[in-house]
């Protein structure tokens, strides 16, 4: 109950009652979209003092796990986003429709069930099974969401095109005649066909099947619905991917005309800095080039040692205009996918690659911002215009870097001492700034896949982390700094890119991981990045310094798009906006228009319907790069798959990437493969899962394996088109630290339970 702590009128939020932990938490789960600390302030009429409470109490309940907080909003852990994108799947018994989230991270548990609101309104479109909506999701009544149903009820804000349960496979044809479907998802079973149902498919199709019997006696049997394309074909391996997550990819024909029928920008309206030496820094197979920089000594005596940085990029929104096909499309792909074979992107090429793109020596209208920086790297101030700008060279990162290192060329020779070395003495400032900011700072290399003409594997390498992707990169995050800082000046609505601290579990999990190796993380909810990149410093150099590095990364939150800022865990910044990509990222998009509109650049700005919708907008980029992440993923996997499908029964160095009670996960440096281990085929000992050591040992002899482990392994099995491996363990066990006090700790916890099952099996922790 409440504590009256002065006298007032009756009602929860009468004056002079101090709220409950559980009336506190109570209010967070039934009002998701008022659970902030003004909101909760002014529900149980908090002033003065109390609010100062108010704040402790809350911290406490974050401490304790009970609630944690998303953007400026406290939720329970593991709650559902107020807005959401849902997957309808099936109905109650009382009629309703039932919905799960498109995306759920394994982390949070059991995936929530959400139950559809009747539409009050006649017009509004009802979802049907098997379709997809955004959604605002509300917590069901106490005590539901176990055996009462569903946890959330959903309001739909959105139905977007219907997806039809379909099955993705390859279509074979067996040596007797007969056809089968080969699925794409690991977890699908074979699928036989009859001649009737082929739907013209031939051998090597990717086809889209229906399952039409169970196969109580053999296969369960299927018909083709859609003849996708064949695999023999270059870039195959990808459509795969493209069609199993639903990513658009064919223009529309109405979207390809607004594209083909713009025009030129002209100077209406922009400064000239044609003449301001402004050059592109790219991988050396870039076609679309959306930023240009340029950098000099400021000419201010009041600054010695500073200097003034020019990031100018691509104007998308002087061509892709709120509300038109273009505009639309772009948000429904929400970003350009970057396979190995190919991209799909996310404007059509006559915008991308032509007139937004800075090319070499021609006119190309564009935002930028201009900002000055002191010599230990302090921001002094920043100013942004919308310009034409003409490129002054095309340069690639080796490029660049070849010349700052001695080595110029025709290209890099004259332009040396003017505008690279400048730009380089720039990136030095910049480099005490972001040292005394102190961004956490991994050290994963980032594999990169080069394909051969018919689009099979060549080989897989570390491209070199050169100081030019560095100098970029942090000019890059300056310019989003100041994006983010201009709109909140002004008081205008705009997409944060936001990065949460870690969860608390998340926290407790790697802090007792790190005591198996004796080091300390020092406790509490203000966690910040220099209190892992101390962890990462001791260990740099060790045998743990790979295994560190991966399971600090494990323990991070995925950055998202959300019109409330937490600010960016991981670069230790307060405000932070995407701006410097609007060619391929809807979100910069949206900033950009919000920054015309602010600064009174033009006519084209935000409008007032899209600033209302940036909820919705927020929620579908973030599903929508999640689904890129996926889909790129999933297709290197199979890339590697099939490169490595004529190499059965070799031996191979790894090293152990994940460990569940399942068994293991390995990864092949050399070309970055990953293959599974089942705990069934490990030995004859019983192997126990201590999940906070992330290994797996063994009852008797205390051995076992640990992520991060080097190992030999031999493959045994292969499904390509699933991108699935499975190897068989050559390497010994090793004795664990701590793996008996796990196993006893692990014991005590199941006194009275019966002995482990037969060998094959694993327990958790």
């Amino acid at each position: 109950m409440a504590r009256r702590i002065s006298g007032g009128k009756g009602g929860r939020a009468s004056e002079g009652f101090r709220p409950s932990r559980d009336e506190i938490v109570a209010f967070v789960r039934d009002n998701p979209d008022q659970a902030g600390k003004r909101e909760l302030a002014r529900a149980f009429n908090l002033k003065g003092a109390d609010r100062v409470w108010l704040k402790d109490m809350l911290r406490e309940l974050q401490d304790e796990g009970l609630l944690e907080k998303r953007a400026k909003r406290f939720t329970r852990p593991g709650a559902l986003p107020h807005v959401v994108v849902l997957d309808v799947f099936s109905r109650d018994p009382d009629g309703l429709l039932l919905a799960r989230p498109s995306e759920w991270p394994q982390e949070n548990g059991a995936t929530p069930l959400v139950s559809i609101r009747p539409s009050r309104s006649d017009k509004a479109r009802v979802p049907g099974i098997g379709e997809r909506v955004l959604a605002k999701v509300f917590p069901a009544s106490e005590g539901a969401g176990e055996k009462e149903g569903p946890a959330y009820t959903a309001r739909v804000m959105k139905v977007f095109e219907k997806r039809r349960e379909a099955v993705l496979g390859i279509f074979r044809v067996l040596q007797d005649g007969s056809f089968r479907i080969e699925p794409v998802e690991r977890r699908q079973a074979e699928l036989t066909v009859d001649a009737d149902y082929a739907n013209g498919a031939k051998a090597g199709d990717l086809v889209e099947v229906e399952q039409t019997s169970s196969g109580r006696y053999g296969l369960p049997r299927a018909k083709v619905l859609t003849v996708l394309g064949s695999l023999t074909s270059e870039k195959a391996i990808s459509m795969i991917a493209i069609h199993a997550h639903d990513i658009p990819h064919i223009f529309p024909p109405e979207v390809i005309a607004e594209a083909e029928g713009a025009k030129p920008a002209t100077m209406a309206g922009r400064e000239d800095f044609r003449d301001l030496a402004l050059i592109t820094i790219d991988p050396a197979d870039a076609k679309d080039h959306d930023d240009a920089v340029h950098a000099a000594p400021d000419a201010d005596e009041a600054n010695p040692g500073g200097h003034v940085v020019t990031v100018a990029i691509a104007d998308v929104a002087a061509y892709v205009t709120d509300g038109s096909a273009l505009d639309r499309e772009a948000l429904r792909r929400g970003n350009s996918v970057y396979f190995p074979d190919r991209v799909v992107p996310m404007l059509p090429e006559r915008i991308s690659n032509d007139l937004c793109s800075l090319r070499e020596g021609e006119d190309r209208p564009a935002l930028a911002v201009r900002m000055t920086f002191a010599a230990d790297g302090r921001k002094l101030r920043h100013s942004f215009h919308r310009v034409m700008m003409r490129s002054h060279a095309k340069l690639a990162y080796p490029q660049a870097q070849a010349a700052i290192d001695g080595r110029p060329d025709d290209k890099t020779g004259p332009i040396l001492d003017a505008v690279l070395k400048p730009l380089w003495d720039a990136y030095a400032v910049l480099k005490r700034g972001r040292a005394a900011r102190e961004p956490l700072e991994l050290d994963l290399p980032e594999r990169k896949i080069l394909l051969k003409p018919d689009g099979t594997v060549d080989r897989v390498f570390v491209p070199d982390r050169l100081d030019a992707h560095k100098l970029i990169e942090e000019f890059m995050i300056q310019a989003n700094v100041a994006a983010a800082e201009t709109l909140e000046a002004k008081r205008l609505p705009l997409i944060y890119r936001i990065h949460d601290a870690p969860s608390l579990a998340k926290q407790e999990s790697l802090r007792e991981f790190l005591a198996t190796l004796s080091l300390p993380l020092a406790r509490g909810a203000q966690m910040k990045p220099s209190s892992f990149n101390g962890i990462l410093s001791r260990v740099k150099g060790s045998d743990h310094e790979t295994l560190v590095n991966e399971v600090v990364l494990r323990s991070q939150s995925q950055a998202i798009y959300s019109p409330e800022n937490i600010g960016h865990f991981g670069l230790n910044l307060r405000r932070y906006a995407h701006f410097t990509s609007p060619i391929r990222r809807y979100a910069d998009l949206v900033v950009h228009r919000a920054l015309i509109g602010a600064l009174r650049l033009g006519k084209d700005g935000i409008s007032s319907e899209q600033e209302k919708r940036l909820d919705e907008i927020s929620a579908l980029i973030s599903a929508a790069e999640r689904r890129a992440m996926a889909a790129e993923r999933e297709t290197v996997d199979r890339l590697i798959a099939t490169h490595l499908a004529q190499r059965l029964d070799e031996s191979f160095a790894g090293r152990i990437s994940g460990v569940t009670k399942a068994g293991l996960f390995v990864q092949l440096p050399q070309n970055g493969a990953d293959g599974f281990i089942p705990v069934s085929s490990l030995g004859d000992d019983y192997y126990i899962y201590d999940e906070s050591a992330h290994a797996l040992f063994g009852e008797r002899s205390a051995k076992g394996y640990q992520l991060a482990d080097e190992v030999e392994v031999r493959l045994v099995e292969v499904a390509p088109m699933a991108g699935a491996m499975r190897f068989a363990m050559l390497s010994e066990p090793k004795p664990l630290p701590g793996s008996r006090q796990s196993f006893h700790k692990a014991r005590r916890g199941r006194a009275g339970a019966q002995r482990p099952q037969p060998r094959g099996r694993s327990r958790r922790r």
